[in-house]
Parts: C-alpha cells; sequence; structure tokens
C-alpha cells in the first residue's frame, strides 16, 4: 500500500496563522508568497515604490500594523525567491526593470518596543540589465549564487550574483509566463505567451526542443519533476478546460497520453512537485482546494484533495528539510486568505507509531551547493548532497549522503515505449522482429542456435553429467520461482515449454511418452515474459543457472552418458563444454534482452488500445 495515498491537508486555527498582512493586489501573475524553513516573504501592497515583507516562521497570530519592510523598488515587487543554500538571502524582480539582492538581518524581528520604529531593510546589490519589468526570479538549485530572471523583454537572464553581472541571455519571441530549473540546475524550461514550451541548454544560450504547449489563452505554468526526466504544465485549452501535462524531456513532441482535462474553472493552475513522496501538487487561483497526484508508471495517479472554502491567490511551499517529522508531515504549504493573512497547511501520513517513519522520509536536499558558480559556468554537472531526516528526527547532528554521480531514475526509462508506439491509433501494431546478430566464431541466430548449440555425444559423455550434479543445488525452488515476479503485473505467465536443442529434435525414449510436444515460435509466444523475464533495460533480475543451462541436452542422454576413465579426455570435455556454457549464456542474454524489447512494445499496445476503447465509449 502507498503511503502517499493516505495524505492529507489540516488546517491551522486562525490564532496560528500570519495575521493584520497587506498583501499585494497587482494583477501579474505570481504566487505572491515564499518560504524556507525561517522566514516566509510576502509581496507587500506599499505606496511610494515597492516593498516586500520578510515574517519569521515563529511570529505567529496578529502581526503588528507597522512592519520593517524591504523596500528599494520604485515600483510594485512582482517575485521574490529564497537562495536555496542560504536561507537569510533572497531575490526580488520587479516592475521597474531591476533584481535586486537582499540579506535578512540576524535576530531579525518584526515585533519592536513600543516607543520604536520599526527599520525598513535595503538592498546589498542590484542587477540591472532589463530593459522592461522583470516578472520571474529564481535561484539554481544545484550551484551557488546563479540566478534566472526573466523580462517583459522577452528574455530570461542567467546572473552571476556575486559580481552582479549578466552573463547569459535567453531570447524569446514573447512574455515568459514561468520557468524552472532542472535538478541539477543545467537546463531550464519555460512557458510563453506565445504557447510554447521551450526546454534550454542554459549555458549554450539556445533551446533544446521548442514545441506546442497549451493552447489556451491564459497563463500555462511548467514545474520540473526533480531528478526525472519529466517536466509537468498546466494551463488552458482553447475551450478554457484547465489542463495537466506531462512531458517527457527526450520527446516532448507530444505530452505523454495527452492532456489531461481538470476542471472548467478560470484562475491558473499553480503546481508545486514533492521529491520525497512522487508527488505533484495542483493549487487553482481563485477557488480553495489543493488536489495532488502520484506519479507513477509515466502517469499521473489521482490521490485526493484539500478541500476548504477561503480562496488562495498566492501559495507557497516550504523545503523539504524544514517539515515536521516527529508529526509525521509530508509537506507544508502556505496560502493567502483575503489579502489578509497566511494559512499554514499541513500534508501529514496519520500514524500512530512514534518512531521514525522511513518510508516517507527519503534524503532531501541540504544546504550546501553541488558546485560553485564559476564551476557552473565551466560545464559542471551535479546534484547537491543530501540529508538523513532520521538524524534530525533524533536531533542529532544532521548526517550528509553525497548523490551518486548520475541520478538515479526512480520510474523505468519509457523512451523504449514512446518509440514503439504507432503514429496512427487506427492502423494495426506491427511488432518488429529482432535483427539477427552475427559474430565472427557463431553462425546467425535462429530460434534452435538462441536456445544452444546441440552437443556432441562426446562431450555429453566426458562432462555434462558432472556439471548438471555439480550445479544441482542451484535450481529455482518453488518459493524463489513464485517470489521472482515479472515487472508487467498484467501479462499472464505463460505455459512452460520443454526447450530442445534443435527444430528438428525429437523426444528420446527416456522422456515420458505425454511430454506436450514444442508448439511452433511465434512473435506472440517470443513476446510473453516468463518468470525470469527481466524489466526494461535488457539486465535479467537472477542469473541463469548452470542446472537450467544443463537443460540443453536431451535428458536421455544425460541419464545414460557414461564418465570417462581418462583424465585428459575429462580436462579436454570440461574446457569445451565451459566455452559452450559461456556461449550459451551470450545467446541467452540476447534471447532475454529481445524479449523485453518485444514485451515493452506489446505492452505500449495494450496502453493504446485501452485508451482507443475508452474513447469510443
Amino acid at each position: 500500500m502507498r503511503a502517499s495515498g493516505h495524505v492529507f491537508g489540516r488546517p491551522t486555527r486562525k490564532e496560528q496563522c500570519y495575521d493584520n498582512l497587506r498583501i499585494s493586489k497587482n494583477a501579474w501573475d505570481t504566487n505572491l508568497v515564499k518560504a524556507n524553513p525561517k522566514y516566509l516573504a510576502v509581496n507587500w501592497e506599499a505606496s511610494g515604490g515597492g516593498a516586500f515583507a520578510v515574517i519569521p516562521l515563529y511570529e505567529k497570530g496578529r502581526l503588528p500594523d507597522q512592519l520593517p519592510l524591504f523596500r528599494g523598488h520604485k515600483a510594485v515587487v512582482l517575485d521574490t525567491d529564497w537562495n536555496p543554500f542560504d536561507d537569510s538571502l533572497i531575490a526580488s524582480g520587479s516592475d521597474d526593470g531591476k533584481a535586486f539582492i537582499w540579506r535578512v538581518p540576524d535576530g531579525f524581528t518584526l515585533r519592536t518596543e513600543e516607543d520604536e520604529e520599526p527599520h525598513d531593510v535595503g538592498p546589498i546589490k542590484q542587477l540591472s540589465g532589463h530593459s522592461r519589468k522583470v516578472g520571474h526570479v529564481l535561484f539554481n538549485p544545484a550551484a551557488e549564487n546563479i540566478l534566472a530572471t526573466s523580462s517583459g523583454d522577452y528574455t530570461v537572464k542567467i546572473w552571476d550574483v556575486e559580481a552582479g553581472s549578466p552573463r547569459l541571455t535567453l531570447k524569446h519571441a514573447d512574455i515568459v509566463q514561468s520557468l524552472s530549473w532542472s535538478a541539477n540546475g543545467s537546463l531550464i524550461v519555460t512557458t510563453s505567451r506565445d504557447k510554447k514550451l521551450r526546454i534550454w541548454d542554459a549555458r549554450q544560450e539556445k533551446p533544446v526542443h521548442t514545441v506546442p504547449g497549451h493552447q489556451g489563452a491564459k497563463n500555462s505554468r511548467v514545474v520540473w519533476m526533480g531528478e526525472h526526466d519529466r517536466i509537468a504544465t498546466t494551463g488552458f485549452s482553447k475551450m478554457s478546460d484547465r489542463q495537466l501535462g506531462l512531458w517527457d524531456i527526450r520527446e516532448p513532441e507530444q505530452p505523454l497520453g495527452g492532456f489531461t482535462m481538470l476542471d472548467s474553472i478560470s484562475g491558473v493552475c499553480m503546481p508545486f512537485w514533492d521529491d520525497g513522496t512522487q508527488c505533484l501538487y495542483l493549487a487553482g487561483k481563485g477557488d480553495g482546494n489543493i488536489r495532488y497526484f502520484e506519479y507513477e508508471h509515466d502517469k499521473f495517479e489521482y490521490l485526493s484533495e484539500y478541500k476548504s472554502s477561503d480562496p488562495q491567490r498566492g501559495l507557497a511551499f516550504l523545503p523539504k528539510r524544514g517539515i515536521n517529522t516527529h508529526e509525521n508531515e509530508v509537506m507544508r504549504a502556505f496560502k493567502t486568505v483575503n489579502d489578509t493573512y497566511v494559512e499554514p497547511i499541513s500534508f501529514i501520513v496519520p500514524r500512530r507509531a512514534e518512531v521514525f517513519q522511513g518510508d516517507i522520509y527519503p534524503p532531501v536536499v541540504g544546504i550546501k551547493p553541488a558546485m560553485s558558480l564559476a564551476e557552473w559556468f565551466d560545464g559542471m554537472e551535479g546534484l547537491p548532497p543530501k540529508l538523513d531526516l532520521e538524524s534530525i528526527y533524533d536531533g542529532e547532528e544532521p548526517i550528509e549522503i553525497l548523490p551518486s554521480s548520475k541520478p538515479i531514475s526512480r520510474q523505468p526509462s519509457s523512451s523504449a515505449i514512446l518509440s514503439s508506439v504507432p503514429k496512427k491509433p487506427s492502423e494495426p501494431a506491427r511488432i518488429e522482429q529482432p535483427k539477427p546478430i552475427v559474430e565472427e566464431s557463431n553462425p546467425p541466430l535462429t530460434v534452435s542456435t538462441l536456445r544452444g548449440p546441440q552437443p556432441s555425444m562426446k562431450e555429453q559423455a566426458s562432462s555434462i553429467a558432472t556439471f548438471a550434479s555439480k550445479y544441482h543445488d542451484k535450481e529455482e525452488s518453488p518459493s524463489d520461482a513464485e517470489d521472482d515476479s515479472s515487472s508487467f503485473e498484467e501479462v499472464p505467465k505463460p505455459v512452460e515449454r520443454h526447450v530442445p536443442t534443435s527444430s528438428s529434435a525429437k523426444p528420446s525414449a527416456a522422456e515420458p511418452a505425454h511430454k506436450t510436444p514444442v508448439s511452433p515460435v511465434k512473435a506472440t509466444d517470443s513476446a510473453s515474459p516468463s518468470k525470469q523475464a527481466p524489466p526494461l533495460g535488457g539486465v535479467p533480475s537472477k542469473p541463469p543457472t548452470m542446472a537450467a543451462t544443463s537443460q540443453s541436452a536431451p535428458p536421455s542422454a544425460v541419464v545414460a552418458a557414461p564418465l570417462s576413465s581418462s583424465s585428459a579426455t575429462t580436462d579436454a570435455g570440461n574446457q569445451i563444454t565451459l566455452q559452450e556454457i559461456k556461449s550459451l549464456l551470450e545467446n541467452q542474454s540476447r534471447t532475454i534482452s529481445g524479449q523485453s524489447d518485444r514485451i515493452a512494445q506489446l505492452t505500449a499496445e495494450v496502453d493504446q488500445l485501452k485508451t482507443a476503447f475508452a474513447e469510443r465509449d
């Protein structure tokens, strides 16, 4: 049972919210609030230039009428973003065409003495380079002090924050509506008012893919799905229905499975990805509900929905290192209500156990970058070190876990499946037969050669019986066969067949008279998975045992074969047999790889037929 299937949202009482706020009423499409484990940033409705407020998370309840604000912009603040590796550093973008970098002072608080006036905070660095408003700011999630900004001048600029200068420019054809970094910080995806989805190699300053996105007139949003090579988008159809799309960044011509219609509400849908529970959260502007989906088998499965009568205009999620593991909290959101207060919402997994729940708390991204600013501009890639939440749960010093050299894929790759799906659903699917593999020392592979060469009687007499006896204890037991299940649950287990040494072999006298003869091999038979069928990728779950290999010889020959008394003959026979066994193993590996590809093709056809029947009904 999936732990994430029992996640539910828990609201907060009004006295534990952040009240008496003046949240910005500007119409620009932004999330309005951003959070980290220490502070909450809120775009402020201020006069005399733009400003935003920073609220320490522990200062709840009704806040003072006069707050220290972060002032410096000459026009309204449109967006903010916290540095992922420094909880006191924040960036802001404004309608004045500037981006500023700010630092929260040590000991910062909103509550001052009665006769003391609050002191506003000024920026520590100004980023000038855009000719129009800066609508979005977003720090690189893997490299230190690299910031992306989008502007009404149709560009996204990548900034060296330390030097305060733009180093790269990504040119678009229209206003950028949203952007998101990949987990290793090397790629960036954007949606634009021209209804295009673009995936950029940021350091090359050119898009890797430019494909049609949501075709509705309203804004679309995009979020990179953590360490996956997938992205999720929300937007509108031409009929103004809200849509959800899942995209493979390698083949993004069409969303996987097409667009999913959500509803007909008019508000923009804000997507948020949780890499720990593999869930996507969707919060619509103007409605009070937050629905969440689990990502599994290259599709989104609807789980549940947090319902509220209070509509939201803005929403932010806390980084995973800031959640409360003692209450089994897996995510925490902050939503704006009536532009006057912010309500925390805890998404928890209800359990009675009072110990750390490791199944819902995998390691999370910590506060150390994977690379420096200079290393990123030199082309380096990598994932930041992660933190073990169990050490934090126990009140110990956080244990750092170094990432692997390559991001671990939590889902099977679907590139092979996508490439095998027919272009037109109405045409019958054609399964391509694997091409014969020719080696210098082996003939072209056929049905008989794939199942092993036919041994001579001399070789059988010298050593086959010995090897069959030697490896007899490694045969699979019934319990092992039951445990080794196939990766595809819907495909039935095929009928076990006797494997002859050649296509013309006949049952010997030692075999039972009622033995079922081998039926001619068809494409559909070879594509059926067995208990030894590997997952996608061609890697078998268990190496084939020697006892199974020895079945390539007729049982009567194995029983009747006497042992030779000559040690020289035995040694020569052993050497020849070892070479044959090695060849058998290589052939079996090729066979398994071919079966895996065919299984993937058949699975894609089954999904396609299901979709066609569903649409027809």
